[in-house]
């Protein structure tokens, strides 16, 4: 007979001994306890594969013939002790097991940063293009960087170019610089603490960027109130921007000409705030890309549009 999980929880997996077992009873569980997915995942079935699989430390492509494997009863206990942990407390899975991937790579997580799921990664894997054409990528910016994955993800598609991740959270880029180690990437990427471009306000002279990536805080304050428990994990600093959403954009809007390069990319995320934004800043041509894999609210500026528009971005966030 198989063990239970524990005693306080009395909750049994007696006849569970594959993976595929296991993803399935995960499932149902997930389903039964009304969790919320929006954490790397948006269902209860994906959600169970991904617990096994990290738990398990299997690859996403697993041949189909190994679902029928067996576990060990140490590795049953663990998959059944970390199932039960996400109904119990309502953590994003990354939180549970440290780790998320973005691009298609692990980022460590915890508590301090934000889980990756920004619909970025789509343009990161795409070089941006066609936006882009033919312009020569030597430096990025990734602006309110979290965990740093947007500009690491970069600097791994332009193997050449330099990224600068810009957080005014200390606890941000010390996550940061836990990945900027497991990536191997100091000397090519640096961490810095700034609230938005001060830290770049500081230098003599202004770095130019071909782009300013920048997944900023969007969230308005009615999605703030209305927030799955899941989201009462992640920091507040990283969601909350004010009444509307924007308070963080405006002023990114309004000094992006300052820092790209004369044929450089705005690539900024405000997910469902992007409605607002439209409506404020009607006469500006923003992009707005389509993501095959999902996601929404992502805009792009091209460098001239920036400056045309910067006095407007300007009177706005002044007034």
């Amino acid at each position: 007979m198989n063990p239970t999980v524990n005693d306080q929880s009395a909750v049994s997996f007696e006849g569970l001994v594959s993976i595929r077992d296991f993803i399935r009873w995960g499932a149902s569980r997930f389903n039964e306890a009304g969790l919320f997915f929006g954490h790397g995942s948006d269902n209860a079935l994906d959600e169970a594969m991904h617990l096994v699989f990290q738990v398990l430390q299997l690859p996403w492509e697993l041949p189909e013939s190994y679902m029928n494997c067996r576990l060990s009863l140490q590795e049953q206990q663990r998959v059944a002790d970390l199932i039960e942990r996400r109904i119990t407390e309502r953590k994003p899975l990354a939180y549970l097991v440290n780790q998320a991937w973005f691009c298609g790579q692990p980022y460590y997580v915890d508590e301090r940063v934000l889980v990756p799921r920004s619909p970025i990664a789509e343009l990161i894997q795409q070089q941006f293009q066609p936006w882009l054409g033919d312009v020569r990528v030597e430096r990025v910016m990734d602006l309110c960087s979290g965990s740093g994955c947007i500009g690491m993800a970069t600097a791994h598609e332009f193997p050449e170019t330099i990224v600068d991740l810009l957080d005014i959270s200390e606890d941000a880029i010390e996550v940061a610089g836990i990945n900027l180690d497991q990536h191997e990437l100091w000397g090519r990427v640096q961490a810095v603490k700034s609230d938005l471009f001060s830290a770049l306000d500081e230098m003599e002279e202004k770095p130019k960027y071909q782009l300013l990536l920048s997944n900023p805080p969007y969230v308005d304050a009615e999605d703030m109130a209305d927030f799955p428990e899941e989201f009462s994990h992640e920091p507040e600093l990283g969601l909350a921007a004010g009444e509307d959403g924007l308070d963080m954009a405006r002023t990114i809007l309004a000094r992006a000409a300052d820092f790209l390069d004369e044929q450089g990319l705005l690539v900024l995320e405000i997910g469902n705030s992007h409605w607002a934004l439209r409506e404020e800043y009607a006469e500006v041509p923003f992009i707005w890309p389509e993501f095959e894999a999902g996601g929404h609210g992502v805009l792009i500026l091209d460098a001239e549009n920036c400056r045309k528009y910067q006095p407007l971005f300007q009177s706005r966030l002044q007034g």
